[in-house]
């Protein structure tokens, strides 16, 4: 089984999982590679087995709720362990102890969810309520693979950080900003630009930026002409230009007579490219049937 699946290899019997590699039983993860099996709610995460909720562990086994945690195994809500084993909240315990205490942990947060503010409740198995995360939903990588408005984010029950106004002083614009490297003045590397504002990335614009030294020899060398956007406009820019993190059920568009085909294929596939986008979309055999 793949479902929900995104740029994934090596993966058997797994579910909503983004960039993973050589995976079993896993569930509701990303960024998680080499050999994991029997994993829940893990994020950013490399090997081991048998975890629930936890981010950056590392060849971990029997792990519940824990961070930053490398080569250790049966550990409960733990954080910055390497090599430890027994421990709940990062206090040492015997075996003995962690069997008898983390039942009962598990039993109280089932009987006792916590509850956020929008009335949420979270239990054992679910990951840390986003009301508790350190960053606002417009600071992670969530706004951009599922861009939300503020007002959008905020309804969600996510928290949203404005970006202060600065009040730059700055030397060139878009306007007077020359169109050819070779006319900038080595000084440009002293200067503020301000930022051309795509509109469409308001939220994210900087308003101005400057040049790095070693970006300015760059640009010299390579003879490309200085951007005109900040950085992050820039950068919002090229996930525009990705492919969403969503599949549509299409049907192969080929209708080559040479083909092993009888008139229209008729294979159908999930795949990224949406019905209203230009694109003719093949199946796989149709695809190598055209480039091999």
């Amino acid at each position: 089984m793949r479902s929900s699946l995104f740029f994934g290899r090596g993966l058997e019997n797994v579910k909503y999982t983004f960039f993973l590699s050589e995976q079993k039983d896993t569930y509701d993860c990303s960024y998680v590679g080499k050999g994991g099996e029997m994993l829940n709610e893990i994020c950013s995460s490399f090997g081991g087995s048998n975890q629930i909720v936890g981010v950056r562990t590392l060849f971990d086994r029997n792990s519940f709720y824990s961070e930053d945690c490398h080569n250790c195994n049966d550990i409960f809500g733990c954080i910055g362990l390497k090599k430890k084993s027994h421990c709940i909240f990062n206090k040492q315990y015997t075996k003995e102890e962690y069997e008898s205490l983390v039942p009962k942990i598990i039993e109280q947060m089932k009987n006792m969810p916590y509850s956020d503010k929008m009335g949420r409740t979270y239990t054992f198995g679910d990951f840390w309520p986003s009301e508790l995360q350190p960053f606002a939903y417009n600071e992670t990588k969530a706004q951009e693979l599922f861009p939300l408005t503020k007002e959008e984010a905020l309804k969600q029950g996510y928290r949203w950080r404005d970006r202060e106004d600065q009040h730059y002083e700055v030397r060139y614009t878009v306007q007077n900003l020359p169109d050819s490297i070779a006319d900038v003045p080595d000084s440009i590397v002293n200067d503020i630009i301000g930022c051309a504002q795509n509109e469409a990335f308001n939220d994210n614009c900087t308003k101005a930026f400057k040049i790095l030294t070693s970006e300015f020899a760059f640009y010299k060398q390579m003879n490309i002409p200085l951007p005109r956007f900040c950085p992050n406009c820039r950068h919002m820019e090229r996930i525009r230009k990705q492919n969403p993190i969503r599949l549509w059920h299409r049907s192969c568009m080929c209708e080559k007579v040479n083909h092993v085909h009888a008139g229209k294929c008729q294979v159908e596939f999930e795949t990224s490219y949406s019905p209203d986008r230009p694109e003719i979309i093949y199946c796989e055999k149709c695809y190598q049937q055209e480039v091999v």
